[in-house]
């Protein structure tokens, strides 16, 4: 009986030195990295911290991002991105907290599931693990591109409703432009062009290109 209980403490203690085999190897090979960011200086970061942590990811391994005015150069994304490695998990509370919009963060999820490193969003649940992932990246990149599409026809629509309106796009011309042509069809120098017009140099040669062109459009329609 005391053999018996000898073996089973033994066999007992052989699984728990497998098992703790086990999660140190995975733990190395494995890591759970989390993201946070907020566009404003009046958001706060510590909501999503605390569903990164409640969800399993260690406050060392959460990388922070707060924007302000224009700056948006994102060096916690940077660190995350440099700091994950093949088979790691980052855990991101929404998705527009990953990206600015959705091109970008479709870019970010790409470039992480080429290397091997998983996106998971607690919000809706999403994730690239395993062999969904890249059934769900293509699902939000036919997201990204109807929603470029939609700005397009938004702007293609405001641009032609300007027009009708009478606004005029493209740069404006030189207040001495005319001028310019009618010295610039006379063959006078540049230089004497440019100091009694005040254009610069590569303004007229953009003006004698569009005077050439004219004029042969011109010979060949006689």
């Amino acid at each position: 009986m005391k053999t018996a209980l000898n073996i089973s403490i033994k066999n007992r203690d052989l699984c728990l030195m497998i098992l703790r085999s086990i999660n140190i190897d995975y733990e190395t090979k494995m890591a759970l990295l989390g993201y946070a960011r907020v566009s404003t200086s009046h958001q706060k970061l510590t909501s999503q911290i605390t569903e990164l942590n409640t969800a399993g990811v260690r406050d060392d391994r959460v990388f922070t991002d707060m924007m302000s005015g224009a700056t948006d150069e994102r060096e916690g994304l940077q660190r995350l991105l440099a700091r994950a490695e093949k088979d790691d998990i980052i855990l991101c509370t929404k998705m527009d907290r990953l990206g600015r919009n959705t091109a970008d963060m479709i870019r970010i999820v790409d470039t992480c599931y080429k290397k091997g490193i998983a996106i998971r969003f607690l919000e809706n649940g999403l994730s690239t693990e395993g062999t969904m992932g890249k059934m769900v990246i293509q699902i939000l990149a036919a997201v990204a591109e109807a929603e470029r599409e939609r700005i397009l026809e938004r702007t293609n629509d405001g641009r032609q409703a300007a027009m009708i309106k009478g606004v005029k796009f493209g740069r404006k011309p030189h207040k001495k432009a005319e001028l310019a042509n009618e010295l610039i069809n006379k063959d006078v120098q540049v230089k004497e062009v440019m100091e009694k017009t005040g254009i610069s140099r590569a303004t007229y040669f953009r003006l004698k290109r569009k005077t050439v062109t004219n004029n042969i459009h011109l010979s060949n329609n006689k």
